[in-house]
């Protein structure tokens, strides 16, 4: 398979693509992890979620 003059331009092209991708995936792996910690915090310092109580229990 010949991809003809353009070839460096078109496999570089491709390689960069594909690390700003890894580079997208690993930064929201990350994120996923402080986030989840930052909830844990949270939770362990008494502070709690609206969305788990009850509308009676916000009034």
């Amino acid at each position: 398979m010949s991809l003809g003059p353009y070839a460096s331009f078109i496999v570089t092209s491709y390689l960069l693509v594909m690390v700003v991708v890894l580079i997208l995936i690993a930064w929201i792996a990350i994120d996923y992890r402080r986030q989840k910690q930052r909830v844990r915090e949270l939770d362990a310092s008494g502070v709690v979620r609206r969305s788990g109580r009850s509308a009676a229990e916000v009034r």
